[in-house]
């Protein structure tokens, strides 16, 4: 059953090894679960998944598998909030229970769900059909039906539901979702892949202390792996303008990486790099740095990140004289190519979804610049950057 099961996830692209099935394997047979499916779900996503990201793709092949309802995703027809909202709940007598009827077998209940989900278009409260709260509807919260599907009620009240349907709130956290308050914390941690290095070759004595007492007396010497923020972070910030759309965003990816590099420089400019950056925006023309200084004063290892949707006139790019705001004498090209030609990784970060680069000059140009290095703001695209700047 678990290798068909294994074999499912696979189908299912999710990344899993025979590692993770032998320990699902090793788990049931100490009865960490029994008899008990919607605790062998949390059971085998805890085991089997390791990156958030594929949370969405394990609930899918789990359903496949166990329930033969990948066709069904209820929640790609998005359920009001108030559609689930409990304001009453019926009392029904005992006679009244014994005459209400079960809908019949579950790929029945699941057939009709589908067909009510399509014709239903506002809340039903106390009701005996529709998607609603607090009646006999098979499907719903807070009612009472024999054989039903319960859908947002946050536990059992009868013990009868035939399933069990909660939202599924990670959905968000697909790699191909834009950076936003939800998962930001996702992209956090491919940052940490940076920020948490160093080998495995410090003693950790309490924990060697305490294995070595479990261990009768005999010595259990327990190491742990050296911790620092070793990395060195540039990070350069395009803004206003065609920007503006972008700056929730993109101030959640400063906040992270604030929080998370203890050695951060941050500049900004506005469209394209030239001979000065700035770090605060409010003096912008009275403080600013030379890129030249910034070239001088940084080694080579620090690894660089621009962030900006590289939306510009090609000629911002390509001349002097090009900028929208000074007249730079040398062209935006030749100071984009100094910094990258000195610091060993530098990458690009885009906010604008990748279907759409294609449709602006100078996004293309810069990615040329970059040596193709630019990636698009979102988890999936964050994790190849990372790996990028190594």
């Amino acid at each position: 059953m678990l290798i068909d099961f294994f074999f499912t996830l696979r189908k299912y692209e999710l990344k899993v090894s025979i590692r993770e099935l032998l320990d699902l394997i090793s788990a049931l047979e100490r009865q960490v679960v029994f008899a008990d499916i919607d605790k062998f779900y949390l059971l085998s996503r805890l085991i089997m998944v390791k990156d958030e990201t594929q949370f969405d793709k394990f609930d899918r092949a789990f359903a496949d598998y166990f329930k033969g309802v990948s066709s069904i995703d209820l929640f790609n027809k998005d359920i009001p909030d108030d559609w689930l909202r409990k304001e009453l709940e019926k009392i029904l007598s005992d006679e009244e229970k014994e005459q209400l009827k079960a809908l019949g077998s579950l790929d029945e209940l699941l057939d009709t769900l589908q067909q009510r989900l399509k014709e239903q278009e506002k809340r039903h409260q106390g009701g005996n059909k529709w998607v609603g709260t607090g009646g006999t509807s098979p499907f719903g919260a807070f009612g009472f039906n024999p054989q039903g599907v319960r859908i947002g009620q946050p536990n059992s009240r009868h013990k009868r539901a035939a399933k069990v349907w909660d939202k599924r709130e990670f959905a968000n956290l697909s790699d191909q979702q834009l950076l936003g308050a939800r998962n930001v914390q996702v992209a956090l941690r491919k940052l940490r892949k940076f920020a948490r290095t160093g080998a495995e070759d410090i003693l950790d004595l309490d924990h060697t202390i305490k294995a070595t007492a479990n261990n009768a007396g005999y010595l259990d010497i327990k190491m742990v792996r050296e911790r620092h923020n070793a990395i060195k972070v540039l990070m350069f910030f395009d803004v206003g303008g065609s920007m503006d759309p972008y700056i929730e965003q993109v101030e959640q990816l400063f906040s992270a990486a604030r929080g998370e590099f203890k050695h951060l420089e941050y500049f900004y400019f506005h469209n394209c790099v030239y001979e000065s950056v700035w770090q605060d925006n409010n003096r912008r023309h009275q403080d600013r740095k030379d890129v030249w200084e910034i070239i001088r004063t940084y080694g080579k290892d620090y690894k660089v990140i621009f962030i900006g949707d590289a939306s510009m006139g090609p000629y911002e790019i390509s001349y002097p004289g090009g900028s929208v705001e000074h007249m730079n004498e040398e062209s935006g090209q030749v100071w984009l190519e100094r910094i990258v030609s000195h610091f060993d990784n530098v990458i690009w970060l885009n906010p604008i979804e990748l279907q759409h680069w294609r449709y602006t000059m100078s996004i293309d140009y810069i990615k040329q610049l970059f040596n193709q290095q630019m990636f698009e703001m979102t988890v999936a695209g964050l994790d190849k950057a990372i790996k990028a700047l190594k």
